[in-house]
């Protein structure tokens, strides 16, 4: 079953159980699917599913910060709840240490040593991280890697 299909599936799920939060946020997440879709005139696969996931996760961590900062608990809270409900949509993380060996086998591939290096080394690892690792860790560890 496509990721696209269970949104879909579950969505129904969450009008049956007359779970109002948890339609709102599917709902949400299929309606930023569908606006991609139209604007790109295709059909979105997985992949690119989870990168609009991606982008509402990034959004949803930024705005829980801005709350807090604002003295916003209650709004603090609505954001937390949607942000748990998208990551239930993404696959499971990588660990620091599996992120640091793909990225050194990156690195050993594509033959890196400089900093300019650095796209060639993210055009490898990005299809293989996407939804799996934060691309800012990713990104700053080979700077890290490529400054040395």
């Amino acid at each position: 079953m496509s990721l696209k299909h269970r949104i879909s599936e579950e969505m129904k799920q969450a009008m049956r159980d007359k779970a109002s939060a948890r339609l709102s946020t599917i709902r949400m997440l299929l309606a930023a699917i569908k606006q991609r879709e139209i604007d790109e005139r295709i059909t979105l696969d997985d992949a690119q599913v989870l990168t609009v996931i991606e982008k509402m996760v990034k959004q949803r961590r930024e705005s829980i910060v801005q709350f807090e900062k604002g003295a916003r608990p209650d709004l603090v809270a609505n954001e937390q709840a949607e942000l748990a409900l998208l990551l239930d949509y993404m696959p499971a993380q990588m660990s620091d240490d599996e992120i640091a060996a793909s990225v050194q086998a990156a690195l050993q591939q594509t033959g890196a040593q400089a900093p300019a290096d650095m796209g060639k080394v993210m055009a490898i690892l990005k299809p293989q991280l996407a939804g799996r690792a934060d691309m800012g860790k990713v990104s700053a560890l080979i700077k890290s890697k490529l400054a040395n």
